[in-house]
């Protein structure tokens, strides 16, 4: 069963799986755009300008159905296991159960984001006479599927795994991270009360963890405690330096590099040294973000760059912290020519912070075909936000006296989440009102929800998250106003063509691929996109 079980997350860690997560959750946002390299995948350089048809490779799902399917199958065998070999008992059986219903349902969730209405099965296909060409499950229905299993079986997950085996806390499912998956599935369906509610204790656990953590080490100093406090008000977040020294980027190593921080809820592991120890490289990074060999296939976009050059009126990054933001020099090199990305593709990043800004100090990339990063699929700043964004939405609109009361616990709850991330990305160990933000700047409810939506984007650039936060945006506001603003800042794009083309819903998402329509004559193609072959596919009887 463990082998089986270890067969899933092989599934779920495979290059094909891994691309598609990135390139379904950046490659048609405003943070990348193409490397020099781009001519070497025309699939990909389509996606980027927007021509996407039913011919397009990453169209594919095959994939996550293998995951899915793996899933399954566990789910039928591992009963009879347990009925034939008294050593897997029945608690043994119900965290099995726990944790492949959790990783089918993250499978799922990155299919319906990206296509809408998806096949949904919870059967195991074992057997070439099973009917597999089913129809398109609603999104709605599918997405209340998967909260329903996850309901189902999230006190039976593994709280926490042994001392001895410390990745298997953040790189295998545990309570925490259904919780997660949860935080975020009630936000998709607009039910903000149990998104906080899930988001309440993820946080409340990685609090408890970390405090145990600190009883055990007891090696955090009262000056270095108090700044803790200050910057991080109990937040389990990986701090960076407080020392007075003038280099920063150590929270990088320690969540990307490393892997298995305090803060990582769940991440698929990667090793640079595939060879010596027999795991997988990150491939998928290698090859998209680039490696000390090749730039990547992406780069950061020009609308980013240019958002961290300027010196006001920036619509990612804040005015107000006077460039002492190291993710903008952590997440990749705005100086250089090629806007190489950093996140997951450096293996050591540092910053320094001598004069009036910030600079790259230096930055190691990952050899070729050796990129160790770890994959993160939660971590606590996006559950936070996640939490943030739910409290916007429970506010009133209105400027008297009854909506600023019912708000203004709402907004100081909001406003304490995303400082709380934003401060600890300042780069300087004193903070002053000249590099921190200032909640009288976001005293309504259109202000706040602004601000906890540029701080999900700049905090959580590059890994896969921006597109599907714009999906979600505006499937909740019914109008893609705000995603074609975002499209808009795009170099790579026909502008003309995608001012039109996305005041379609249908727009948003993907089109199945023209395979699986000759396949499975019960799919109905997305009327926004061609086959690739035709103006538009039309199935024969």
């Amino acid at each position: 069963m463990d082998n089986v079980v270890t067969g899933c997350y092989s599934a779920l860690q495979n290059d094909g799986v891994r691309r598609r997560m990135m390139i379904w959750g950046e490659a048609r946002s405003e943070n990348v755009m193409s490397g020099s390299n781009i001519s070497s995948d025309t699939h990909l350089h389509n996606i980027l300008k927007e021509n996407i048809t039913a011919m397009n490779t990453y169209t594919t799902w095959d994939g996550f159905y293998d995951v899915i399917n793996r899933c399954n199958t566990v789910l039928k065998y591992a009963p009879g296991v347990a009925e034939k070999d008294p050593a897997y008992t029945q608690g043994d059986l119900n965290a099995t159960i726990a944790e492949v219903t959790a990783l089918r349902s993250l499978a799922y969730f990155y299919l319906i984001r990206t296509f809408r209405d998806v096949p949904f099965s919870r059967e195991a296909f074992t057997d070439d006479d099973q009917k597999m060409d089913l129809p398109a499950t609603p999104f709605a229905e599918v997405l209340q599927n998967l909260i329903d299993d996850l309901e189902s079986v999230k006190d039976k997950a593994v709280k926490r795994y042994p001392e001895t085996k410390p990745r298997y806390q953040t790189g295998r499912i545990t309570q925490d991270a259904i919780h997660a998956m949860l935080c975020e599935m009630y936000l998709w369906k607009g039910d903000y009360d149990n998104c906080i509610k899930y988001a309440d204790m993820v946080i409340k656990s990685k609090q408890k963890m970390d405090e145990e953590e600190q009883q055990k080490s007891r090696l955090t100093s009262s000056e270095n405690k108090a700044a803790l406090e200050l910057r991080l008000e109990g937040f389990p977040l990986v701090s960076d330096n407080l020392t007075g020294s003038t280099q920063y980027g150590d929270s990088y190593r320690d969540i990307f590099v490393e892997g298995a921080s305090k803060e990582t809820i769940f991440e698929l592991s990667y090793d640079d040294n595939p060879a010596g120890t027999g795991m997988l490289s990150n491939s998928a990074v290698s090859a998209l973000y680039g490696n000390a060999t090749y730039s990547g296939l992406l780069v950061g976009s020009t609308a980013v760059k240019e958002d961290i050059e300027a010196s006001s009126q920036r619509t990612i990054f804040e005015d107000k912290n006077k460039k002492t933001d190291m993710r903008m020099y952590l997440n990749f090199n705005p100086i250089s020519e090629s806007s190489q990305i950093l996140k997951f593709a450096s293996q050591r990043t540092e910053i320094t912070f001598q004069g009036t800004e910030p600079k790259t100090l230096s930055y190691s990339l990952y050899p070729q075909n050796s990129n160790g990063s770890q994959w993160i699929i939660y971590r606590l700043p996006d559950i936070m936000l996640l939490k943030a964004e739910a409290l916007c939405e429970k506010m009133q609109e209105g400027s008297d006296s009854a909506t600023i009361a019912f708000n203004t616990p709402l907004l100081d709850q909001a406003f304490q989440l995303v400082n709380v991330i934003n401060k600890r990305s300042i780069c300087q160990k004193e903070l002053t009102a000249n590099n921190m933000i200032a909640q009288t700047d976001y005293t309504t409810k259109a202000l706040m929800s602004d601000l906890v939506k540029r701080e999900r984007q700049r905090e959580l650039m590059f890994e896969g998250k921006r597109w599907f936060d714009l999906v979600r945006y505006a499937m909740r506001a019914g109008n893609t106003s705000e995603l074609i603003t975002a499209v808009m800042k795009r170099e790579d794009v026909n502008k003309e063509f995608s001012q039109n083309f996305f005041k379609k819903m249908d727009a948003i998402f993907w089109p199945y691929n023209i395979e699986e329509l000759k396949v499975n004559r019960n799919l109905v193609a997305n009327p926004a996109f061609g086959s690739g072959e035709n103006s538009s596919y039309e199935k024969s009887n």
